[in-house]
């Protein structure tokens, strides 16, 4: 089965909860409308550009770092049951894989379709809709859609060591594999949690032996599988290139993930900060009759796992794409052939047209000013529920023509950070020396 035949199906399958969780109310956004005419009306009247919905998403583990600007008295609003608020999803089509409790729609981008109405669209049946007039033909030709989102993940304390898996056994268990990139904002990192480190991967000469018998006795005891990999220190301002397949304990500063459109992995590491996690979350993506030690390994890209370099490989300093007296423009995802992203800064008082040539989603993280036709501002406080001007889809032709933005400040830098598909033209695909 291709990748885009995997979409499609998975795609089906999110299609046909989502009706379900119509009839039942379990949704996050109950009233969604469906109907064609608002959603092209949206796209006309934003020229191409689509502001989104806050989507906040609870996890059943962690403890919420509270740098995501959302309202102290909500980090419990899914309910104490479903742990707190950890993590805001942007441009997501698809939906979290929170278990059977979880809203069906978790995660997943809504469209406003005006700051006087509480009316609002799916990204996702945006993209069915408007098809290449929003996401570009080649996007929709090799993936059927919108395949990548991004996140802010914002934990107190780390997370656990654990993998996404790879996209040959991620369609065995018919899903996708998982890439994913790093970046650790500045504005967003006032203090760094318990620990300001990430762990990567395992230390080169660790025998592969050492690493089965830590996980053989996951259900009874500490398995202490960090012990036998190796931590860096986060740097703010910079970021890391995780491919499928590498395992990683990622540290508690909040960070900025586009990533592609898949939620799977296998949790190697069973005690966190004194959290102890359940048995299955070490093997609930594999197929039934696959179950054993040697196969949970297997989901290892070892070769990656124990690259002597690294973070030569794999650390990804910004590099500057275009800087002038009125903005700077840097790549900060970059040299893989999944995902792009960027940091834009617009100094005070400036105004500039910027084209990117390709779909994108963003997300503003300071100042405020003009993004197109609507008004952009980096929120100090959000409630659960309300509505921003900091989230916005920008569809290929809006890019390829270029969007006009202000910072009307006459003091604060205006920074934006964007994702991109595979498609965004002039990424780097070298790593400089780091």
């Amino acid at each position: 089965m291709t990748e885009k035949d995997l979409i499609k199906k998975a795609g089906d399958a999110l299609d046909a909860k989502l009706e379900e969780a119509k009839k039942t109310g379990n949704l996050v956004v109950k009233d969604a409308t469906e109907d064609e005419a608002v959603i092209r009306s949206t796209f006309e009247k934003g020229e191409g550009v689509f502001r989104l919905f806050p989507a906040f998403v609870p996890r059943r583990f962690g403890k919420a770092g509270h740098r995501l600007k959302l309202h102290p008295d909500d980090y419990f609003a899914f309910g104490m049951a479903r742990g707190s608020i950890t993590e805001r999803w942007f441009a997501s089509t698809i939906a979290a894989q929170n278990g059977e409790t979880a809203k069906a729609d978790e995660g997943m981008a809504y469209v406003c379709v005006d700051y006087d109405s509480d009316e609002k669209f799916s990204l996702r049946n945006a993209v069915k809709v408007l098809g290449e007039e929003l996401v570009g033909k080649e996007l929709m030709d090799k993936y059927n859609g919108w395949p990548m989102y991004s996140k802010f993940f914002d934990n107190e304390n780390p997370l656990f060591h654990h993998l996404h898996l790879g996209f040959e056994d991620a369609a065995r268990v018919g899903k996708l594999g998982k890439p994913e990139n790093y970046y650790f904002p500045k504005q967003l990192n006032n203090y760094f949690g318990e620990a300001n480190y990430t762990y990567f991967g395992f230390d080169p000469d660790v025998d592969p032996e050492e690493i089965k018998d830590r996980i053989r006795h996951f259900a009874d005891d500490d398995t202490r599988i960090t012990e036998l990999s190796r931590a860096y220190r986060v740097e703010l301002g910079t970021g890391w290139y995780t491919p499928a397949g590498v395992i990683h304990a990622p540290a508690s500063v909040l960070t900025y993930e586009p990533q592609w459109n898949s939620d799977v992995n296998s949790v190697y590491e069973n005690i966190v900060s004194g959290e102890v996690y359940p048995p299955e979350m070490l093997d609930e993506e594999l197929p039934e009759d696959k179950k054993d030690i040697e196969d949970v390994f297997k989901l290892l890209d070892w070769d990656k796992n124990v690259d002597p370099h690294y973070r030569k490989h794999y650390f990804r300093r910004p590099i500057v794409e275009t800087e002038t007296e009125q903005y700077v423009q840097k790549w900060i995802t970059y040299a893989n052939p999944y995902i792009a992203a960027k940091e834009l800064t617009v100094y005070p008082g400036q105004t500039v047209t910027i084209k990117d040539g390709a779909a994108y989603g963003c997300i503003f993280v300071q100042g405020h000013g003009k993004f197109g036709v609507y008004d952009a501002e980096a929120p100090t406080l959000l409630h659960f529920g309300q509505q921003s001007s900091d989230e916005f889809f920008v569809s290929e032709q809006a890019s390829e023509k270029g969007i006009t933005i202000t910072n009307t400040s006459k003091v604060e830098p205006l920074v934006v950070l964007k994702h991109f598909g595979s498609n965004c033209p002039g990424v780097p695909q070298e790593v400089p020396e780091n």
